[in-house]
């Protein structure tokens, strides 16, 4: 008789009992076939085989006995019956053996009890260093998938493979499975090449799985080895579901070519090409600008007997418009007649936004008034439309369009919204938004939105917020999707006036609601939290977007990676790039020209060269910007040939310049002192019709005033007056902040150099575009004295505001930065609460100027005072302002301050320039603390930063007189590395010491 208080097995099978019977089984046991039931043992035949063990125990056959076991448990047909053998053998005081052990939990697999295995696995086999038997580790595995603990699967599966062992079909298909509801699809291809390697094959249901989901993440490369592996190896035809979504994703990852050749392949299978293939490769054609090519698909797929239809038609017409071929793009629309195609939506969308790049918005309106009755043209129409009216400040047209939008029934959306509000007066953000809103209420919830009349008209704040929420609620229970668009609009607009808390408090009461944020809702708050330097909580922010199952787009990177560049942390930008990159997305053209232009400024052109040709590389096409973006940068870094080199490669390309594009490189060569060529460049804008305007009189009125040539500046300005050219804010601008170099210049020794004076009377000439009647120049005064400069400024100030420009803040630092620079600070103070005065708000540049002005004027303690106060008036110090304060502590000679200040700056994630660190190096060399000198030269190392010539030289004087020897010859090392020598006179100055240190060196 069994006695069980003594069974381990029995209590296993007690303690999991209700587990067992109680849990949802994940699949149904597998019937039993024929030869299972026919060997099912019986009662009385498992007492027989009882008596069977007992014989061979008695006659010390203990392998035997071991066998017998194996099998009873093997044919078990309950989990009780196969803990009851096990148990019997405890009792007779024999241990199962690997075999005996494997077909129980062979056993308890089959019957669906993982957690139970797992109990038996861990106190009977891998205590005991029993777990490296084939058929427990292949047992294991499934267990573990069963369970979720796909690492210990993972674990087991390589131990298995280690032994030269192939996992069974079982183990294959469940960590297979498992890796597939996890999407980790990349990681499952890795087993799937080991385990072909080892000429294993897969079958079909998983070759197909896996394909779909490595062609779902876009690892395309993968995905066609799956193929080849598949058709060539394992011998499987793949159906037509798997060739299209290879084809999908080929198309999809803009792979054309390839997608292409596909269909060869799929014919010969005996599949059809269907219309909406062929479109695929037209438009992928279509976005690679080969026209030839897209006409060429669809020519073939016309010879097939395929009817073109609008969506064809519109790839067609988009990708003409998208290579500038106008002309074809109308072809195309004028033969949708003849095809019995009626242009629809899209289609007129299409060509309306093609009349407005080429800024003909009468061609544009006229289309729109001529849309058939049986269609209503879409808000993205009226939104391009209105955008480009503004733009040409046809402003009373907008007001008509918009009424003419809301007769015909369509709702505005919060794109059209955001633009209305970018051109609204400061202020009136709120009213916009809820005249939107109330026709969002009346045209897509068909409902007369409550007058509240008198909360509108009396414009308090908190009355418009109430009567907006009243508003939010109706749309909410009318139309929960129109909801969404509805609440992006109003917290867009407490984002432009500056009332984010109330912004946020609406996002909460929003998700309380039910309703789903849009992604330009998370997008708007989180630019806006990065206005206010609250980055940590706009990178908290979009994680719980993330969290929230809303993907960023590339908005959202935009965003982010501009905020590291404007901090100069591009190594995290260049992060944010490869994550877009692994995410299976294309980065978008504007993200690279802010991280080129972010390294343009910094002066790393090989860099940014390096991160333009990655862009192409990786199939973007490149716009006018993001060209004169570069060649901006050549320019700048004296690389004429590489800036006209590329202005003519953007020509190549189908890119028409425009007087941006032409601006920059004829400014670029002007600055260089190859005004000749800037002459020649300019006479070919003109050839192609483009007048000069006030950004290129602007940009080359800075050009002279950098270079000093304050005198032709002012004549340019003079025939820009004379030239009817109207002044904007940029100009005046401009303009002052050239008056305040001239400041700086009348209080120290500058030298002018004015070039050739025969190509500046050329380039006088071409801007001199006719003959006009001189008028009276209302802002050209004399300024040879600093009395006169200053009644210079103010007459500028006065002469924005005659002209309706409201003095923003880039005007009054400027004047600032002209009164500090010539040691007025009086002045600049003046200037200072003028601007406070006229509701300007100062920002941390407009201290950093003050700041500076105090160091130039040797008043340091002010200075300390003026930073201190920034973060009490709620700016805090930026990298700028740090650098200031800890150069001009450097060079005052107060060491313990500006060491305080490094340690400051460090904390807040800023690291001073290389001028700063300079400055700190020789304040150290000079106070003979040669360590911590070394030590500021290791970080100067660091941040890739050479110190000059004398400062290295004063460096090994002072480490050789205290006599560290070996950080002096670190420090000879990196002159060498940099093609620097010791002078003679440190040598001299050394003398014997030197020739210490060489010999310490070699």
């Amino acid at each position: 008789m069994i006695t069980r208080k003594h069974s381990k097995f029995f209590l296993l099978f007690k303690a999991t009992r209700r587990s067992a019977t109680t849990c949802t089984l994940k699949r149904d046991p597998p019937p039993l076939n024929t030869t299972s039931v026919s060997s099912s043992i019986s009662s009385d035949h498992k007492l027989l085989c009882f008596s069977l063990v007992e014989q061979l125990l008695d006659r010390g056959l203990m392998s035997s006995a071991q066998k017998v076991f194996q099998r009873m448990i093997a044919q078990s047909t309950s989990v009780p019956d196969a803990i009851s053998v096990a148990d019997f053998a405890i009792v007779r005081g024999m241990d199962l053996d690997l075999g005996g052990y494997g077909a129980l939990i062979a056993k308890l697999i089959e019957f669906d009890q993982p957690q139970m295995v797992l109990s038996l696995y861990r106190s009977n086999i891998a205590a005991i260093g029993m777990d490296r038997d084939p058929n427990i580790l292949n047992s294991m595995i499934i267990c573990f998938c069963k369970l979720g603990k796909f690492d210990d699967a993972r674990t087991h599966f390589d131990k298995l493979m280690s032994m030269e062992y192939v996992p069974c079909k079982f183990a294959r298909y469940a960590i297979l499975k498992d890796l597939h509801a996890q999407e980790r699809f990349l990681e499952a291809f890795d087993y799937f090449a080991r385990l072909s390697d080892a000429g294993v094959n897969m079958g079909f249901w998983l070759c197909n799985i896996l394909i779909d989901g490595l062609c779902y993440k876009g690892c395309l490369n993968e995905a066609m080895e799956v193929f080849d592996i598949m058709q060539n190896r394992m011998q499987l035809q793949p159906t037509l579901h798997l060739y299209k979504s290879l084809f999908y994703s080929l198309c999809k990852r803009e792979y054309v070519i390839e997608a292409e050749s596909l269909f060869t392949e799929i014919e010969s299978q005996g599949f059809f090409i269907d219309k909406m293939m062929y479109t695929s490769v037209m438009k992928g054609y279509c976005k690679e600008k080969s026209m030839k090519m897209a006409m060429r698909v669809c020519l073939r797929m016309l010879k097939m007997g395929f009817e073109p239809d609008n969506y064809t038609c519109n790839t067609l017409i988009h990708g003409f418009v998208k290579m500038g071929l106008y002309d074809k793009a109308r072809v195309v629309y004028n033969q949708m007649n003849e095809w019995g195609l009626q242009p629809d939506v899209i289609t007129y969308h299409i060509m309306i936004s093609n009349y407005c790049k080429e800024r003909k918005l009468d061609c544009a309106l006229t289309l729109l008034n001529n849309i058939s009755s049986n269609l209503t043209p879409s808000v993205h129409s009226y939104t391009v439309l209105i955008a480009a009216l503004y733009k040409e400040n046809r402003l009373t047209e907008v007001d008509e369009l918009y009424k003419q939008m809301l007769d015909n029934g369509v709702v505005p959306d919060h794109v059209l919204s955001f633009i209305l509000m970018k051109k609204c007066p400061k202020g009136q953000e709120l009213q916009l938004a809820y005249m939107v809103l109330q026709a969002v209420a009346k045209n897509g919830c068909g409902f007369d939105p409550l007058p509240l009349s008198t909360l509108a008209t009396e414009n308090p704040s908190g009355d418009l917020n109430q009567a907006i929420g009243l508003l939010l609620e109706k749309i909410v229970k009318s139309n929960p999707n129109l909801a969404n668009v509805a609440f992006g609009i109003y917290i867009s607009a407490l984002c432009q006036a500056g009332q984010t808390d109330i912004a946020f408090l609406c996002m909460d009461k929003m998700v309380s609601l039910e309703c789903k944020p849009l992604l330009f809702t998370f997008n708007t708050l989180v630019k806006c939290l990065c206005l206010e330097g609250l980055f940590g909580d706009a990178k908290l922010l979009i994680e719980l977007m993330e969290d929230s199952g809303m993907v960023p787009d590339s908005e959202t990177y935009l965003i982010i990676v501009t905020e590291y560049c404007k901090r100069g942390d591009l190594g995290s930008a260049f992060d944010v790039l490869d994550l877009i990159e692994a995410r299976g997305m294309i980065p978008s053209v504007a993200i690279y020209d802010t991280i080129i232009r972010r390294l343009s400024r910094e002066k790393r052109i090989l860099e940014a060269e390096n991160m333009f040709k990655r862009m192409l590389e990786s199939g973007v096409d490149p716009d006018e910007v993001v060209y004169m973006t570069m060649i901006n940068a050549y320019s700048d870094n004296g690389q004429t040939f590489e800036a006209m080199q590329l202005f003519e490669k953007m020509i190549e390309n189908s890119i028409q310049p425009g007087p941006r594009s032409y601006t920059a490189l004829i400014s670029g060569l002007v600055k260089i002192g190859m005004t000749d060529k800037g002459c020649m460049y300019l006479h070919r804008m003109l050839g192609d019709g483009f007048v000069p305007n006030a950004v290129l009189y602007t940009s080359l009125v800075n050009c002279f005033l950098s270079k000093g040539d304050f005198e032709f500046a002012f004549r340019l300005v003079d025939l820009m007056d004379r030239n009817q050219i109207e002044h904007d804010l940029i100009s005046f601008i401009a303009l002052v902040n050239g008056f305040g170099r001239h400041m700086i210049c009348k209080k120290r020794w500058y030298v002018v150099n004015r070039g050739s004076e025969r190509a500046r009377e050329m380039l006088f000439q071409l801007l001199h575009q006719r003959t006009t009647v001189p008028r009276e120049n209302n802002i050209r005064i004399s300024i040879d004295s600093l009395e006169g400069m200053k009644c210079f400024a103010l007459k500028l100030m006065r002469k924005v505001k005659e002209i309706q420009f409201m003095p923003n803040l880039y005007l009054y630092n400027c004047i600032i930065f002209g009164f500090c620079g010539a040691g007025r600070l009086q002045d600049a103070y003046d200037h200072f609460e003028m601007m406070q005065r006229e509701g300007v708000r100062p920002n941390q540049v407009t201290f950093t100027i003050l700041i500076n002005g105090h160091i130039i004027d040797g008043d340091i303690d002010n200075a300390i005072r003026l930073f201190n106060k920034m973060s009490a008036d709620g700016f805090p110090p930026d990298r700028i302002a740090h650098n200031t304060l800890f150069k001009g502590l450097s060079q005052a000679g107060r060491l313990p301050d500006a060491l305080s200040i490094l340690y400051r700056m460090k904390k807040s994630g800023y690291f001073p320039n290389k001028v700063s660190y300079e400055h700190l190096l020789r304040c150290l060399c000079a106070s003979y603390s040669s360590y911590a000198a070394f030590k500021i030269f290791e970080e100067m190392i660091g941040h890739s930063y050479f110190p000059r010539l004398y400062s290295l030289n004063w460096l090994i004087c002072i480490l050789c007189e205290d006599k560290y020897f070996h950080e002096a010859r670190l420090v000879l090392d990196t002159m060498h590395k940099i093609g620097k020598f010791p002078s003679n006179s440190t040598k001299e100055l050394l003398g014997d010491k030197f020739f210490r240190l060489t010999e310490f060196h070699d």
